[in-house]
């Protein structure tokens, strides 16, 4: 007896089932504890991932307490208090606050009239590649600060030139000492138009500019923003044609 089409579609049907449920059986029991080994590791990487994010929100809140404690103390006098915390921050795996610590130990350092162990930790920062340029940079404008006045005027000039540019983040400060130097080596043609730069440089602090007026201004350069005279940009109106052509 012959089958007819809509039961041999559905015997079909059944066999590729049963053939699907054979092969998905096989795959399993051949590869079912790797793959739930591999789903294991994933959610384990998943939760040690969110556990790690959580310890390091915690150690960054902890640590900037520490921080804040130890710049008040410093700000009190109270050195010995801050010390321990700078030394904790010091050593931090945060860059932002393993700078703040070693500025803090700087700092502190200067205060206490040790200029040389000042200028050592701030020379730390500066030749550290590690640490982002901003930091690099501020601590060697404060390290060459503290060690100016046993310097040549050449190693300053050398040291701070790329900083004593208009547009640069230390151009006031660093420009000041670069053109002091000059004037050291006898160089009063190289000082006097750097005070004139730093003195109109708007970003540069109030203080700095007022002083780098003054030292152009001794040098005879002009520091002074130019203004122009009231009318002088003014054109004057154009004569006439028959007035030009009587003057031709």
């Amino acid at each position: 007896m012959a089958i007819k089409p809509n039961e041999s579609d559905t015997f079909l049907r059944e066999v590729d089932e049963e053939l699907r449920k054979e092969r998905l059986n096989h795959f399993v029991a051949r590869y079912g504890w790797w793959i739930l080994a591999a789903i294991v590791l994933v959610l384990a990487a998943i939760g040690g991932y969110l556990w790690w994010q959580h310890r390091q929100q915690v150690e960054a809140g902890r640590q900037g307490a520490a921080l804040l404690d130890a710049l008040d103390s410093l700000e009190s006098g109270n050195r010995a208090a801050a010390a321990p915390k700078v030394a904790e921050l010091a050593q931090s795996n945060v860059e932002g606050y393993r700078a703040a610590g070693l500025f803090a130990r700087g700092t502190a350092e200067a205060e206490a009239g040790n200029a040389a162990a000042a200028a050592a930790t701030f020379k730390s920062i500066a030749d550290n590649g590690d640490f982002a340029e901003p930091y690099r940079q501020a601590a060697l404008v404060r390290q060459t600060m503290l060690e100016f006045d046993r310097l040549q005027p050449q190693a300053v000039i050398q040291r701070l030139g790329p900083l004593a540019r208009p547009g640069q983040a230390w151009f006031g400060t660093a420009g000041e000492m670069v053109a002091v130097a000059h004037l050291k080596m006898g160089r009063a043609d190289r000082a006097g138009p750097l005070f004139a730069q730093i003195g109109r440089d708007e970003s540069v602090p109030s203080s700095i500019r007022t002083r780098a007026i003054q030292m152009a201004g001794s040098l005879g350069v002009n520091a002074m923003p130019e203004i122009p005279a009231p009318g002088a940009a003014a054109q004057a109106p154009a004569a006439p044609a028959e007035t030009r052509e009587k003057a031709e």
